[in-house]
């Protein structure tokens, strides 16, 4: 591989942005950015982090709160298995290690929810460890600096890996990756990359062919499953009903309003509209129905509308939700 570290250090010195988890840098700090940031984009995180980290400054805090208050801050960030894991992590560190986070790369993997990529970069970025950090960003650069024909997978992401850990310059392993990082969120780009901001266009060999947009090859997606959806809007005086999901599968253990897959309008419901829904693997199209009762019925939990809110309810329900508040509920 070439070695990008000059070019890019001093790039990156003039260039990278003032983010909230690059300013009093410590292993939490590090570690709950890099979890938050896995799927979403910098911009969207940037507020749930400043939150998280008003309510659950140190890793104490966060292995000391509740789960549902942890969701509850997770909440819109999606992907919730991973607030659980970062919950169950921070248990591990405060009352198994004292609160001191590992440094190895080893030692970190085998903490819950943390796998490779997050391991380098909590090690390096933290710790300046010589490790290596490879997320997707990383991967598109040096896929168009290699013109590399490779399908983006885990046998490619480690690859790069070995190789740069070759590469990485003595003491700023943190400010290499950073940087790495850094050009694929702000320079090379999904796309068209912009070429002429590059500091290491030279070395480019997608820029030299005259179509870097062609890389990475990405794998093929698959197809999103369809389900139809019947989402009530169950309504007790100034409560509404609530269930939690099961433990297992999607959106588990998180708060909903009542659904299924039953084609046909509830008795005596009330149509309060339709709406759409996108999971990484199913797509949800769901119509709405109202439906007041005159007793709270077994099985759900019946909630005032101050009592719902500080439950974490999937970003799937949110034009049900919008209506509750709409209704004054």
């Amino acid at each position: 591989m070439v070695d990008l570290s000059r070019p890019l250090l001093d790039w990156y010195e003039q260039n990278k942005r003032d983010l909230p988890w690059r300013r009093d840098v410590t292993p939490y700090r590090v570690w709950v950015s890099e979890i938050m940031l896995q799927q979403t984009r910098i911009e969207a995180a940037r507020g749930y982090y400043e939150r998280f980290m008003r309510a659950l400054p140190t890793v104490e805090d966060l292995a000391d709160a509740e789960e549902d208050t942890v969701l509850k801050l997770w909440e819109g960030l999606g992907y919730y298995s991973r607030a659980r894991n970062l919950h169950k992590c921070a248990r591990v560190i405060a009352r198994e290690r004292g609160g001191e986070f590992p440094r190895t790369v080893a030692e970190l993997r085998a903490l819950p929810g943390i796998g490779a990529y997050t391991a380098g970069a909590v090690a390096s970025l933290a710790f300046n460890a010589p490790e290596a950090a490879v997320d997707g960003n990383v991967c598109r650069v040096l896929a168009r600096v290699e013109a590399c024909s490779e399908t983006v997978g885990e046998p490619m992401r480690a690859r790069y890996r070995r190789e740069l850990t070759e590469i990485l310059p003595e003491g700023k392993s943190g400010e290499f990756n950073s940087a790495l990082m850094e050009l694929g969120e702000t320079v090379c780009t999904p796309g068209i990359p912009d070429c002429g901001r590059c500091p290491v266009a030279a070395l480019c060999m997608a820029r030299a062919e005259g179509d870097p947009d062609r890389y990475p090859v990405l794998p093929e997606k698959k197809t999103r499953r369809i389900e139809e959806r019947r989402v009530l809007l169950m309504i007790c005086a100034d409560r509404v009903a609530l269930r939690r999901r099961p433990e297992r599968g999607l959106l588990s253990g998180l708060w909903e309003l009542p659904n299924d897959t039953v084609p046909e309008p509830p008795e005596h419901g009330e149509p309060c509209g339709e709406a759409v829904h996108r999971f990484s693997h199913v797509e949800w199209r769901m119509r709405g129905y109202v439906l007041r009762v005159a007793g709270e019925t077994e099985g759900f939990r019946w909630v005032t509308p101050e009592e719902r809110r500080a439950l974490a309810i999937p970003a799937a329900f949110s034009f049900y939700l919008k209506k509750l508040e709409e209704m004054g509920l």
